[in-house]
């Protein structure tokens, strides 16, 4: 099955149980929805995984992501340039992973690359109740 564009706000729409993240991607990512379970062990949690394509040179807006979402992201394949507040920007490549605590403003995420494309598998911890995921700044 090959990923679809989606705008995260229409995950919620497709029938993801828990709401999708809502967007901060730009028109040229492609996100595809991975994983969504309520976790059973964890009353009010749930664990949301999706994988962001980054075509060359491609950016996701600023922005925060919800109160309750820890957030583990792992570069599958290429370069992400990442930076949330009060961090240094780093380049993570493909193998590596950072992750985001609950509130964390997401200032800077990119391809590192204006030639080859890269791939981020970023998984939620939540509330089951968050219907907003992420936020784009205004």
């Amino acid at each position: 099955m090959k990923p679809k564009r989606i705008l995260l706000p229409l995950l919620a729409a497709i029938g993801l149980t828990l709401a999708g993240a809502a967007g901060a991607y730009s028109p040229g990512d492609v996100i595809k929805p991975n994983f969504s379970h309520v976790l059973p062990n964890i009353p009010g949690k749930s664990l949301v995984a999706v994988e962001v394509f980054y075509p060359p040179g491609g950016a996701t807006l600023s922005h925060r992501h919800a109160q309750s979402a820890f957030i583990y992201a792992y570069v599958v394949s290429g370069r992400i340039v990442s930076q949330v507040a009060g961090q240094p920007e780093r380049i993570y490549g493909a193998g590596e992973s950072f992750h985001e605590v609950p509130g964390a403003h997401h200032l800077i995420s990119r391809n590192a690359s204006d030639s080859e494309p890269a791939k981020l598998l970023a998984v939620f911890v939540v509330d089951t109740n968050d219907k907003v995921l992420t936020t784009p700044d205004k």
